[in-house]
């Protein structure tokens, strides 16, 4: 949406290029057959590796998430902040020693066999930038940061929760059944 302010670009760690192409030696080698193609992936893969990262692109506004990527096949998806469910950081063993993360993002309405709707290799500083993208979803929706579950069990009023009533109803049956239950046979 134009209207959108932009808050946070995500930066991509050039290292990620390695892993693609290091993920592509390790299919061709573990399938034998690809063995004579490991000079031609080199060549061909170190291109559009490039390509597809200059291309990769993950912005954050103040009511949707923003990622395009792709070389041929060209994809762009925007994500209104209120659907994401869960942002997954993600790191494998090869990530691991190339010292790079990644972000799953993943949201309502969609399907668990799916896997995420967006995955994200190589984000420079994952966690802060899924921290950030969390943070503005949770304000845009003008969620608090405690539950009116917590709120209860510490004996404070949350700010408006619709369910507080019915939270203190339960907390009191509890109170008297176990008030019940702790006193003695006569």
């Amino acid at each position: 949406m134009p209207d959108d302010e932009t808050l946070l670009e995500a930066e991509f760690d050039p290292r990620v290029r390695t892993y693609w192409l290091l993920s592509g030696v390790i299919v061709l080698v573990v399938t034998i057959v690809g063995i004579p193609l490991l000079p031609l992936w080199y060549w061909f893969g170190r291109y559009f590796t490039g390509r597809y990262l200059r291309r990769l692109k993950c912005t954050l506004t103040d009511r949707t998430l923003q990622v395009s990527k792709g070389v041929l096949n060209r994809v762009e998806k925007t994500i209104p902040l209120d659907k994401i469910t869960d942002l997954g950081y993600f790191q494998g063993p090869i990530m691991r020693y190339l010292g790079i993360d990644g972000l799953t993002v993943e949201t309502a309405g969609q399907s668990s066999s799916e896997g995420a709707l967006v995955k994200l290799h190589g984000v420079v500083d994952a966690r802060d930038f899924r921290d950030a993208v969390l943070r503005q979803r949770d304000a845009m929706m003008g969620s608090t940061t405690e539950s009116p579950a917590a709120a209860v069990r510490l004996g404070e009023s949350p700010e408006a929760g619709a369910g507080y009533g019915v939270l203190l109803e339960i907390r009191d049956t509890l109170q008297r059944i176990e008030g019940h239950l702790s006193k003695p046979d006569s």
